[in-house]
């Protein structure tokens, strides 16, 4: 049935083009003929009911090529019934169609004189007032929109960056505004079917006229007061037939492109904008003056006059009540201040960023909100990073900060803040600023890396930059060092409700890759708990139908989330290396010698989870040498990568985290066989080696 539908949704228009172009060429019966004058004139009435509650121009978009199939059909109904008139005109007033009958007997009462005046009014009205005017709304609206097309193109651009909106939003309002552009030019162009459509009226008005009395006498032997009152009291019949739609289609035309956008249809506008009793009184005064003379007709106007003054009092009271209600809930009572309830004191927010009261205008709207707006493409850069949507930043105001200072807060505990100078720029020196080169301000540290920094008033900005500074705004600081803490702490920003709606995604188009995971045999808790772990581990959440297919690999060795991690790392190995250094490019790795890597493997082990615990002084050897090779690694180079066996990851993994974040540890089954290394020293050997070979030192490592 579903695909029957659509099929024949997709003929539909085919067959009516064919029915038009039969109804040129066939000749039709005029029982048929009345059928299609009926259906034009409730098809022009459909068209002109949905431009009236169409809420916009762009919700009545395929109004122009409506308008084109409108007039083709009505023009088509002009030939076939100016070959049915000529035909069979000379019968008497029933020979085409009931339909051109009544038009002719009733509305202009059999008199072609009165009918064919009446078609002039329609025309005049019809091509002069409305499609004339409808005409030139649609050129100057093409205009202007073609006009605004860059600007628009690039305030949406602007919102973008910004973070204000995303990335499928921009390109639904990118394809909003060229729709928009190729409407209004198409409009532009549509008007012209309605001006040639009444043009085309008064030539086969013209035509029937003309040919009927000729046929009536030639061929029928008709005089010419009786050919006269045959045929052309038939063709005006047949005028006022088509001037009839005719007329619907340009009102509807010209109320497509006569409106303003709004979130109600045209009625609601236009009563919405009437229903103010300051119209209505002014109206009700002038009725009343003009019924009071005594030459105008006060039965007519005195009533009109009462009712206006009726309106106006109506529309009144209605204001004064909605203007009570208002005053009744801006004067409500206070709340009991022994009332607390649960949202008074609750944050649902995650991360909260606390503003002394000094730094609030940086997330004052009317300001520009400038720490809002990065905070906001800060999210959504760590959830392109991440893999999934991070709970929004909350952004308030705290009593117990200092003026100037600022906090993090995730889950209500504080991450960190530090202290801002408001209306000043924060130049950091990254290491290539001489010593020489200091330039005046107030003497700092950088909050989020630690770098000596100076706060400098902005009219230093650019000499500060030529001196080799990083100069940096308020909210570039806050958003840094957010950045900063929050990826260190990835894993606590994943939870279930980020779980569920990141497998909600992926189960759209991989609907039996997550069934065979969840529900069943990882739950969704378990599931959480397994992701937060190779969150913190560094494996994230942004290519979920690798990291998923690594877990049900996983699950068929293991379903412990211990276990499970390790697998999916040595699964995923490639991607751990690749985050720190190119595939074409050595890996620098250090290694622990071999009596000092089983001390670790075979030491102390937790009671609770039964992990290896590293012994003290052990530890503090172990991670002060490799923090002292990390602190020996210039800026852009390579970072470390200790190498271990698995057993040992996870310790060594804990006691660098601490000592010397910038070591990635890995396992040797995390190590794609294909990658090249360096092995740059050999934790706790008696001599200090030279750099070993690439291609030998994998071996060398496995074979322990």
């Amino acid at each position: 049935m579903n695909a029957v539908l659509p099929a024949s949704r997709a003929l539909a228009l085919p067959a009516a083009i064919l029915v038009i172009i039969l109804l040129m060429i066939v000749p039709i019966p005029s029982l048929l003929l009345d059928v299609f004058f009926v259906l034009n004139i409730a098809l022009s009435v459909a068209v002109l009911m949905t431009a009236m509650n169409a809420a916009k121009p762009l919700d009545f978009s395929s109004f122009p090529s409506v308008l084109l199939f409108a007039t083709l059909l009505r023009l088509a109904l002009n030939v076939a019934s100016t070959r049915v008139v000529l035909m069979n005109g000379h019968q008497g007033d029933a020979a085409a169609g009931k339909v051109i009958e009544a038009f002719g007997a009733f509305l202009i009462g059999g008199n072609f004189a009165v009918g064919i005046f009446v078609f002039l009014i329609l025309m005049i009205i019809n091509l002069v007032v409305v499609t004339k005017g409808a005409g030139r709304v649609s050129e100057v609206s093409a205009r202007f929109t073609l006009d605004a097309l860059p600007g628009k193109q690039m305030a949406i651009d602007a919102d973008l960056a910004a973070g204000l909106v995303t990335a499928d939003e921009a390109k639904a309002r990118r394809r909003e505004i060229a729709t928009e552009a190729d409407f209004y030019g198409s409009m532009d162009g549509a008007s012209k079917f309605v001006k040639g459509d009444a043009i085309a009226a008064l030539l086969i008005l013209a035509v029937n006229v003309i040919a009927g009395l000729v046929l009536g006498m030639v061929s029928h032997g008709l005089s010419l007061q009786e050919a006269g009152a045959r045929y052309v009291t038939l063709a005006v019949g047949d005028a006022l037939v088509a001037s009839v739609p005719a007329l619907l289609l340009s009102i509807a035309a010209a109320s497509i492109v006569t409106r303003v956008s709004d979130a109600r249809d045209l009625s609601g506008q236009i009563g919405g904008q009437f229903a103010h009793s300051r119209n209505w009184l002014p109206v009700a005064c002038i009725l009343a003056v003009i019924g009071c003379i005594p030459a105008m007709p006060q039965t007519v106007f005195l009533p009109f006059a009462g009712g206006a003054f009726a309106l106006w009092r109506k529309l009144k009271k209605a204001e004064e009540a909605a203007e009570a209600a208002k005053v009744s809930e801006a004067q409500a009572p206070p709340a009991n201040p022994a009332e607390i309830a649960i949202e008074d004191i609750a944050d649902n927010a995650l991360v909260t960023i606390e503003l002394g009261y000094g730094l609030v205008h940086l997330a004052d709207p009317r300001k520009g909100a400038p720490l809002v707006n990065r905070l906001t493409g800060l999210r959504r850069q760590m959830c392109e990073q991440l893999g999934f949507v991070l709970q929004q930043f909350r952004v308030r105001d705290s009593l117990t900060l200092r003026p100037d200072e600022y906090r993090l807060m995730l889950g209500g505990a504080p991450l960190g803040g530090a202290q801002l100078m408001a209306g000043r720029l924060l130049a950091i020196d990254t290491g290539d600023v001489a010593s020489s080169a200091a330039i005046p301000g107030t003497l700092t540290v950088d909050p989020s890396f630690g770098c000596p920094a100076v706060w400098i008033d902005p009219g230093q900005r650019e000499n500060a930059v030529a001196e080799g500074y990083l100069v940096v705004d308020c909210e570039s600081v806050v958003a840094t060092q957010v950045n900063r803490l929050l990826m260190a702490r990835a894993a606590r920003l994943l939870g279930p409700d980020e779980v569920r709606e990141w497998l909600g995604a992926v189960r759209q188009r991989h609907e039996a890759l997550v069934e065979a995971i969840t529900p069943q045999p990882l739950s969704l808790a378990a599931l959480t708990r397994l992701l937060r772990s190779l969150v913190s581990d560094g494996i994230y959440l942004a290519h979920p139908v690798a990291l998923l297919s690594s877990i049900a690999q996983a699950l068929g060795d293991s379903t412990d989330p211990v276990a499970m991690t390790d697998l999916v790392r040595a699964d995923m190995g490639a991607q751990l290396v690749g985050q720190l250094c190119r595939p074409d490019e050595k890996l620098p790795v250090l290694t622990l010698a071999a009596e000092l890597e089983e001390m670790v493997v075979t030491g102390m082990r937790d009671p609770v989870s039964g992990q290896a615990v590293i012994e003290p002084d052990l530890a503090r050897s172990i991670g002060e040498r490799i923090a002292m090779l990390t602190a020996e690694r210039e800026p852009g180079m390579t970072p470390l990568a200790l190498i271990v066996q698995p057993a040992a990851r996870r310790p060594l993994a804990a006691l660098l985290a601490a000592r010397a974040p910038e070591c990635a540890v890995l396992s040797i089954s995390e190590l794609p066989p294909e990658q090249p290394i360096e092995v740059i020293d050999v934790i706790g050997a008696a001599a200090e080696p030279q750099a070993h070979s690439a291609q030998a030192e994998p071996e060398r490592i496995a074979s322990r």
